[in-house]
């Protein structure tokens, strides 16, 4: 059994129901970055301690959200000491529109697992209508209206997310074996 984690900051509780979906699918722990961006040292031990990490940000002009760059600036000391090479990274991104760039906060993702020497995974679902409704293959990435709530966000988006969160952890599961 691998060990996963859905590290996320959600700002309207979108994204925090895209990393339950996450979450169920890979069996994982939530890390909930908070508003001042920042994860207590008890979430710090668990990431350090996971097989797989898993991203998650709402997509705020075309980039993660300011929290989830502070967090992310804050793992500098895990670059350093190469605490998290080797492990399994993925990620997960949700915005009001069918573009949103949601594609540069999945970049910015990628960028920050490859400069901690994690492992990258992408998805391997096609786009069916039934799950990667958007064709991401980097990620999972979700869309819902502005002025939508998270429940409605399309169940194909949050079926995606749970089905990415499996791959992930199998991925990391069968890296550990």
């Amino acid at each position: 059994m691998s060990k996963t984690v859905v590290v996320y900051h959600s700002g309207y509780g979108h994204t925090e129901r895209l990393a339950q979906f996450v979450a169920e699918g890979a069996n994982a722990k939530l890390v909930v970055i908070d508003a001042d961006g920042n994860v207590s040292e008890a979430d710090w031990a668990l990431l350090d301690d996971a097989d797989a990490i898993v991203f998650g940000s709402p997509t705020y002009m075309g980039m993660v959200s300011w929290q989830f760059k502070k967090f992310a600036d804050a793992t500098s000391s895990k670059w350093f000491s190469r605490a998290w090479v080797d492990k399994v990274a993925g990620g997960f991104t949700i915005s009001a529109n069918l573009s949103g760039d949601k594609f540069s906060t999945l970049q910015y993702f990628i960028t920050l697992a490859m400069q901690n020497g994690m492992l990258w995974v992408g998805q391997s679902s096609l786009n069916d209508g039934l799950v990667n409704r958007l064709g991401s293959h980097s990620g999972v990435m979700a869309q819902v209206g502005a002025t939508e709530s998270a429940s409605e966000i399309p169940q194909s988006d949050l079926d995606t997310a749970k089905a990415y969160g499996k791959r992930v952890a199998d991925i990391a599961r069968k890296l550990k074996a």
